[in-house]
């Protein structure tokens, strides 16, 4: 089940049911999803929080960082207190600017993490009810339908079509259009039509993972 989301493009909706072992009317039971989050984890980004000091006092330590302060370190000595301020400056100048720019990183991956959906229609048991999108697993139903933020890697089962904003994602001005078969990416918004689709993949292995991924080491090389 670990394939790409853009594997699902060349292959039946009908195939991929069949391989997520899901029944088209009835969904996951709660059972089998519980069993597939244990398997998968759950639908969200992992972001490991770091307290700011130490963030700051990291970057103190490593190779440059080090020859910078045991160059300050034998100015100190010498006594050539000049050079030893010269260095000390140079040493919390660059610690400032990678400081500043990892700071730029996070933020723009909270902004783009705040946009993720919170809650969706899914069909589990047999029965349409609602549930935290975190709790999406592989194989799961859900229903899209018009201002809903897609809570993961789709592929499209049933309905007319959807009209789909991923300008979050490639930058397109227009929304494109989604029928039976094709995919739909996470974190993108629906602004037309309803359809019933299946999640084929979650959290860190979503297209809106790698653009995060993206986003972050762009941000860091800046």
């Amino acid at each position: 089940m670990n394939k790409n989301t853009d594997y699902y493009t060349e292959q039946p909706v009908n195939e991929t049911l069949a391989t997520f072992k899901v029944q088209a009317n009835k969904g996951l039971s709660d059972a089998e999803a519980a069993r597939r989050i244990k398997q998968y984890g759950y639908n969200e980004i992992e972001e490991k929080e770091e307290a700011v000091w130490h963030r700051l006092f990291r970057r103190f330590w490593g190779p440059i960082p080090g020859m910078i302060e045991i160059a300050a370190l034998l100015s100190a000595l010498v006594q050539k207190w000049e050079d030893f301020i010269i260095i000390m400056v140079m040493l919390l100048v660059n610690v400032g600017l990678d400081f500043f720019q990892e700071h730029r990183a996070l933020n723009a991956l909270k902004a783009l993490k705040a946009r993720m959906a919170l809650e969706i229609t899914i069909l589990r048991d047999g029965a349409f009810r609602k549930i935290a999108a975190r709790e999406l697993t592989p194989g799961d139903l859900i229903k899209l339908r018009i201002g809903d933020i897609v809570p993961a890697d789709v592929q499209l089962l049933s309905g007319d079509y959807l009209l789909i904003d991923q300008s979050a994602l490639t930058g397109e001005s227009l929304p494109v259009s989604r029928k039976t078969n094709e995919v739909a990416y996470a974190n993108t918004i629906v602004k037309q039509g309803e359809m019933l689709a299946v999640v084929v993949n979650t959290g860190s292995r979503t297209r809106f993972s790698n653009v995060v991924s993206l986003v972050a080491s762009a941000q860091l090389e800046e």
